[in-house]
């Protein structure tokens, strides 16, 4: 952004060195005159920020996805982009029991280290916002619009809570741009792409939950939903995601279990030992056994053959194992949880 400010008269060329794409510069070169100028007024204060897409401290999160932006406005926090985010998305018209579960899951997984994201809408947006603000935690909130106006104006407050405590409000609109529909997708895809996973809590079959959810499937991040109620609108989108392979959590832990191996930080206490990544710090059962249990469903008899040890004493340890949360048993056998995926597979004939 410093380079751009520099120069008495902005190109595409400065605009592409800037790590703005063909498409991206063209389109900056379109605005309001009047937009730099007011765009340099409001980089006056010290907690706003501009960041071109070749900036050291632009996110690298974002900058992976293809259709990155070119550059963001920020008001807060940089830093707190570079954490590991969690996007929670769901419904405008939310039920008590969305905002129930919805507030608690948010709670407790922004107490165990992870900045929640979302977009500060109506609804489960403003529910996951203010529930890691009130456990004095980061939260990100990615808008549709440009950063003069907080919109909707309800959750200006709850914008400024939200940077107060170490969190930021981002957009890659122009400082005055109004809250148009077509802005809405764009800025979903901004929301997945800052984070590690998404975690849908209520959705209709139509809804930008999804097109949130589809664009972190895209780009290889984890998919959570929350089950509702059989019957409930708001339950269709979150069912539909869980038949179509998205992890189903009804505690926080099964968030963390999947999320742990981005999780450097998390802390080792008593609470929390399970989510350690130092697995060498946690018995491991049975190593040679584990080691022979696929991702796949494995057989008991399969498992038996490949560590070489009579099926009843394999049966004994499969369930010590099960209970200490290394496999599951599943329909045919057993599969390996994601927790164990560290553990090399031996003598696999399949």
């Amino acid at each position: 952004a410093n380079s751009l400010i520099r120069q008495p008269q902005i190109n595409r060329t400065h605009l592409q060195e800037a790590g703005l794409t063909a498409r991206q510069a063209e389109r900056f070169l379109q605005l309001p005159a009047g937009v730099l100028d007011e765009t340099l007024r409001w980089l006056e204060l010290p907690q706003h920020h501009f960041l071109c897409a070749d900036s050291e401290i632009y996110p690298p999160q974002l900058r992976a996805i293809d259709d990155y932006p070119g550059a963001i406005f920020i008001d807060g926090d940089p830093a707190c982009l570079h954490t590991c985010q969690l996007a929670v998305v769901g419904s405008r018209s939310h039920s008590w029991y969305g905002e129930r579960w919805g507030r608690l899951l948010c709670e407790s997984l922004a107490k165990s280290g992870l900045t929640i994201t979302s977009g500060l809408a109506r609804g489960i947006d403003g529910v996951a916002h203010n529930a890691a603000v009130s456990m004095g935690r980061k939260s990100v909130a990615v808008l549709g619009n440009g950063l003069a106006k907080i919109y909707p104006r309800r959750h200006a407050m709850l914008a400024e809570n939200l940077i107060a405590t170490g969190g930021a409000v981002v957009s890659e609109f122009p400082l005055s741009t109004p809250p148009l529909p077509q802005n809405f997708p764009r800025r979903n895809r901004i929301i997945s792409g800052l984070s590690k996973g998404v975690l849908v809590i209520e959705a209709a079959l139509r809804s930008g939950s999804l097109v949130t959810a589809r664009c972190a499937l895209e780009l290889g991040r984890d998919v959570f939903a929350l089950p509702g109620p059989i019957g409930s609108p708001g339950s269709e989108g979150t069912h539909w995601l869980i038949k179509q392979g998205a992890t189903l959590v009804t505690t926080p832990e099964d968030i963390l279990e999947n999320l742990q191996y981005g999780l450097h930080w998390l802390p080792t206490t008593a609470e929390n030992s399970l989510y350690s990544l130092n697995q060498d710090e946690a018995a491991l059962p049975f190593p040679e056994l584990l080691a022979n249990v696929g991702d796949e469903v494995t057989p008991v008899d399969v498992v038996a053959e490949r560590a070489g040890q009579p099926v009843p004493a394999v049966v004994a340890q499969l369930l010590e194992l099960e209970l200490a949360g290394w496999i599951a048993a599943v329909p045919g056998g057993y599969v390996r949880l994601r927790r164990a995926s560290h553990v090399r597979r031996t003598n696999v004939f399949v």
